[in-house]
């Protein structure tokens, strides 16, 4: 009886060492200690009692750095929030060069991103957040590589400014429209002055086209039936000597 024993608990050892990998996985094995080597995906054998596996996730982790206070190079205070993307590319560098890899990666982010920040002024983070995710990715890879950890990207996804500060650029922003607006009103007149001289000159080349355009003044004038011309003498000589001028140029 105790050998059917014996066989079931040897039996029950042998099948422990059966192992199923997933595909997003892959296993590091330790014989007595020491490691040799990844197995997985798939149905996988580990000798029960002498091989010991850890599991490592190889997919794309999406880390939320929490939002922390930092002050920029021109001292303000801010408050910036980001996301970052890594996987795993050396599983066996992820389990023996560091203790936990996913917590190590947090934390260096959290770092990176706050002394990276602090290196610029707020309208430089304002304006070129991109090249600033970029190296904030760089600093961070650099130090999970000998971990074996490649980091894809880094995000800043939000930033809390101040709310005297917020009130300061919102007053700078509508200067700065009112500032367009004068300029542009103020191009508007030079090109209407100009076009006026130039009409002008014409005129003064030709005065009966003065007198005709004072006509056509009146006739849009007179469109109210309540409106009143009083034309002066002189005027009227004028138009008599533009209507003679007319019909001699058209015999």
């Amino acid at each position: 009886m105790s050998i059917y024993i014996i066989l079931a608990v040897i039996l029950v050892i042998l099948i422990s060492g059966i192992k199923v990998v997933k595909q997003y996985e892959r296993g590091v094995i330790f014989f007595l200690g020491k490691c040799t080597g990844t197995r997985g995906p798939g149905l996988i054998y580990v000798i029960p009692v002498f091989e010991k596996m850890t599991r490592i996730m190889m997919r794309t982790v999406t880390m939320e750095i929490p939002s922390q206070k930092i002050i920029t190079k021109d001292n303000v205070s801010i408050d910036i929030a980001a996301v970052a993307y890594y996987h795993i590319v050396d599983p066996i560098k992820a389990v023996v060069a560091i203790e936990n890899v996913y917590n190590a990666v947090n934390q260096i982010s959290q770092t990176t991103v706050r002394n990276v920040v602090g290196q610029f002024q707020l309208d430089q983070l304002l304006s070129q957040t991109s090249e600033i995710n970029t190296q904030i990715k760089n600093v961070i890879d650099a130090h999970t590589e000998p971990w074996g950890a490649e980091v894809t990207a880094v995000e800043i996804k939000d930033i809390t400014l101040p709310e005297n500060m917020q009130r300061a650029m919102a007053k700078e922003a509508e200067a700065e429209r009112e500032r367009r607006a004068k300029i542009v009103a103020a191009q508007g007149e030079f090109q209407a002055a100009q076009k006026l001289g130039e009409a002008a000159d014409v005129m003064a080349q030709h005065p009966v086209a003065l007198q005709l355009r004072t006509l056509q003044t009146m006739a849009e004038i007179s469109v109210e039936k309540n409106s009143t011309i009083i034309f002066p003498a002189q005027f009227m000589t004028t138009v008599a000597e533009a209507v003679k001028m007319i019909k001699g140029d058209n015999k």
